[in-house]
C-alpha cells in the first residue's frame, strides 16, 4: 500500500473522520472490516512517523486478520468493567461520574446532593 503521499500532503493532524473517508474510497473493502480499516490507518501513520518496521506489519497483518482482541472490544469491556467493579475506575472514570453526571442530572431537572 502505497497512500503515504495522501497524509504528508494532508499532515498527521488530519481529523480521522477524513482519515477514514480516504481509505473508505481507496479501499471500499475496508467498509465491512473495521480491523482492516483501523491497521491500514496505523500503517500509514507509522510509516509517517518513521517507526515502521518488520514487527509492526506483523502486529497490523494479526489485527487486520481479527487474530487479536479489537480496540473497541477492549474500550467496552473496560467501560463495562469499570461500572460494574469500582476498584478499575480511574480518575477520569471519576470525574466524569462526579461533575458531568451531576450537571446532567441538573439539566433533566433532578434534584442533586451536594
Amino acid at each position: 500500500m502505497k497512500s503515504s503521499v495522501y497524509l504528508k500532503q494532508i499532515n498527521m493532524k488530519t481529523k480521522t473522520k477524513d482519515k477514514v473517508k480516504y481509505f473508505l474510497d481507496k479501499y471500499p473493502s475496508l467498509k465491512d472490516d473495521d480491523n482492516r480499516l483501523c491497521s491500514n490507518i496505523w500503517l500509514e501513520e507509522l510509516n509517517d512517523l518513521n517507526v515502521i518496521a518488520k514487527d509492526n506489519f506483523i502486529f497490523l497483518k494479526l489485527y487486520a486478520e481479527n487474530r487479536l482482541t479489537s480496540a473497541p472490544s477492549i474500550k467496552r469491556a473496560r467501560a463495562k468493567l469499570q461500572e460494574e467493579e469500582p476498584q478499575y475506575r480511574g480518575e477520569k472514570y471519576n470525574k466524569r461520574q462526579g461533575k458531568l453526571q451531576k450537571k446532567w442530572r441538573e439539566d433533566l431537572g433532578y434534584q442533586t446532593r451536594d
